[in-house]
């Protein structure tokens, strides 16, 4: 193996580990703001009650970061 083809192995790698750790962050920062602009909802309780709508709007927006995140990723792999 030939040392750019190694060099760029190892570019790839941290680009998903980084990938990772910002998608991480994002889906943390995504939750914790709608926590904040939701005042009337404590989110934490109503996914402990079982509430379905909140858990599939979260999920959305999971979902939404995700694929923005991994867009990102992969445009900085090419």
């Amino acid at each position: 193996m030939s040392q750019g083809v190694l060099e760029v192995y190892i570019l790839n790698v941290l680009y998903a580990i980084g990938g990772i750790l910002v998608g991480l962050f994002s889906a943390w920062f995504v939750y914790w703001m709608f926590d904040k602009m939701t005042p009337t909802c404590n989110l934490d309780e109503e996914l402990k009650k079982g509430n379905m709508a909140v858990a599939i709007a979260l999920g959305c927006l999971f979902i939404m970061i995700g694929l923005l995140v991994g867009l990102i990723v992969g445009l900085g792999l090419n």
